[in-house]
């Protein structure tokens, strides 16, 4: 049975490294992805375009509207005192939100120590949108005590010796740097991506090419057959996943604070689920398009409802449920606690549970669907 199933591993490996593509896929794609998709996926949304309606045109609203430009979010791409022009701006796809200054801003506020401008938000797209409006408001907050302790110095020193200070403490990440939770999360999808979808390609490649046929007169037995075609990219996924390892680590420059070896032992038993989804896929697959469609479907239910982009608990009931049957979600989250968090195992038995049970499943059902026949 050994020698078997060691001549069906060279087999493999033999076929594997006599295709370019797959090769590139394996070890060009994890290191290209992930130097370009961090940079490109930020959570951090800057160059707003605004358009300012300043009816005033004082000194103070002069001042306002430098601080916003200056902050580095806000970009203005127009200036007037007519609101419908403004309007137009963001009909015309020109600017994003609107701020209009009334008359009498730097009066009223000198006078009667308060005033209003309006926010007119174009809300299409509504992240863009809320983080816009959370932007301004904090400079408009800050814009709002600088004008208090100028005309009443006396609050500065009441400050201190009065009121509740809050100093925020951030956890494992304390620059609130959003590539820490990325990038370990883009890792567990590309070794997903690799282990998922050169699996079920491969089995039906076997099909197409007619190959199947002759390991099906074989007396090969299907364990042993299947065996033979997940350990190579068992081999190969571990591989593609050390490589964007070394680029998490010396790119992006963040620690391993957790065990390497724990971390090896989580993607390792969790690249084995993802292979068996592969290979349930191939069984059922009679074409490599009909494979790759079905698989290209799973992967983007498995990514957009993973917690990579979008946290778990922000979603609603119903695709909390999904996720939470979602191996990639399990997938990011264990690498992310390893990485930045140092948890250790008994922290992770929930994901390793999780995981071995659906590879028990997913590989019992595609072992016993596959059938040897000529």
């Amino acid at each position: 049975m050994l020698s078997t199933l060691r001549i069906l591993i060279k087999k493999e490996f033999l076929q594997i490294f006599r295709n370019r593509a797959i090769l590139a896929i394996i070890f060009v794609m994890p290191v290209v992805q992930l130097v370009v998709l961090p940079l490109a996926a930020s959570y951090e949304i800057k160059d707003i375009k605004i358009a300012v309606t300043d009816h005033d045109k004082s000194s103070l609203s002069r001042e306002l509207i430098r601080k916003i430009t200056a902050s580095g979010y806000f970009k203005m791409t127009a200036y007037g005192e007519n609101y419908t022009q403004a309007y137009q701006e963001i009909e015309k796809d020109r600017a994003d939100l609107i701020i209009e200054i009334p008359n009498n801003f730097e009066k009223d506020i000198v006078k009667e120590n308060r005033q209003k401008v309006l926010i007119a938000i174009n809300a299409i797209n509504g992240t863009k949108a809320g983080l816009s409006a959370s932007y301004l408001v904090q400079i408009l907050q800050d814009f709002n005590s600088q004008i208090q302790l100028k005309m009443s110095p006396e609050l500065k020193s009441m400050s201190k010796i009065s009121g509740l200070e809050t100093v925020p403490m951030f956890w494992f990440n304390e620059h609130y740097n959003y590539r820490l939770a990325l990038v370990p999360g883009i890792l567990a999808f590309l070794v997903t991506l690799i282990g998922g979808y050169l699996t079920a390609l491969n089995i039906v490649a076997e099909k197409e090419t007619g190959t199947i046929e002759q390991i099906n007169v074989s007396p090969i037995r299907k364990v042993d057959f299947i065996i033979g075609k997940l350990f190579p990219f068992w081999i190969l996924a571990m591989v593609a996943f050390s490589l964007g390892l070394l680029v998490t680590v010396f790119v992006y420059d963040i620690r391993m604070e957790g065990s390497l070896l724990l971390l090896y032992a989580f993607v390792s038993v969790y690249l084995i689920t993802i292979l068996g989804v592969g290979l349930l896929v191939s069984v059922y697959s009679e074409t490599q398009q009909q494979a790759m469609f079905v698989v290209f479907f799973f992967m983007m239910i498995f990514v957009l409802m993973s917690g990579l982009f979008t946290p778990v608990e922000s979603m609603t009931d119903w695709a909390k449920y999904i996720a939470y049957l979602n191996p990639v979600t399990y997938g990011v989250d264990g690498i992310r606690l390893i990485m930045l968090k140092n948890s250790g195992f008994t922290d992770l038995l929930p994901h390793f549970a999780f995981i071995v049970s659906l590879g028990l499943v997913v590989i019992t059902w595609a072992v016993l669907r596959y059938r040897k026949t000529n």
